[in-house]
């Protein structure tokens, strides 16, 4: 996933951003508190992916609320820790999924598409509040690119609790799992790129803004 958006010249946060972010962080620990629970009783490694990814999302908007005030470059700064963090996140998916893979144990599928419904009405709710941020700087960027990659990776959870019902093999859920963390690791990227581009304009303008004028 390539970020498409421009590097943007304003430090100011877009009006409603704050409220949105507010928003998004306790639709994300509640949902973590659920999904985590429910991972553990339904032994669902897409579950337990998408708890963690709740998780991330959670410090990730409260780093964004801390930093909402301060310069475009600590903005970056922050962006480019978000982007390493959801590279790590589906790193850790696919080891998680390699060691149920040897363990050889089946998740269960009822509880695997209620909590993933429930959690696909959660995420779209948010991505619709972030909607409007979707191509703003390196800060508000990923913030979309979470809540939109996690309302896809809820279908795939629910997709796969059907793949599980049906055919009584861990497989369904094992490959979705590996599908979200490709899906995180992507995005991880993809802000990556952006937050560095964000970063290198906020130093080029910097000696601008500071510099007095000569006598």
């Amino acid at each position: 996933m390539a970020c498409s958006c421009s590097v943007p010249v304003s430090k100011t946060p877009a009006p409603g951003f704050r409220k949105a972010l507010w928003l998004a962080l306790w639709v994300n620990l509640a949902m973590f508190l659920i999904e985590g629970v429910a991972s553990l009783q339904s032994g669902s490694v897409s579950l337990l992916a998408d708890a963690i990814d709740f998780f991330g999302d959670s410090v990730n908007y409260i780093l964004s609320l801390t930093l909402l005030s301060m310069g475009m470059i600590w903005r970056g700064y922050a962006a480019l820790f978000k982007g390493l963090t959801m590279a790590l996140f589906g790193a850790a998916v696919w080891a998680r999924g390699l060691w149920t893979l040897q363990t050889g144990t089946t998740p269960e599928a009822i509880t695997m598409g209620s909590v993933g419904l429930l959690a696909l009405v959660a995420n779209v709710s948010v991505a619709l509040a972030l909607f409007r941020f979707r191509s703003g700087d390196a800060d508000m960027r990923p913030v979309w690119l979470c809540s939109r990659n996690d309302a896809i990776g809820n279908i795939a959870v629910i997709i796969a609790a059907a793949g599980v019902f049906g055919t009584g093999s861990a497989w369904p859920d094992l490959i979705v799992a590996g599908m979200m963390g490709a899906l995180a690791i992507t995005a991880g990227i993809s802000v990556v790129r952006h937050a560095r581009a964000d970063i290198v304009t906020a130093r080029s303008v910097a000696p601008a803004t500071t510099s007095k004028p000569s006598a």
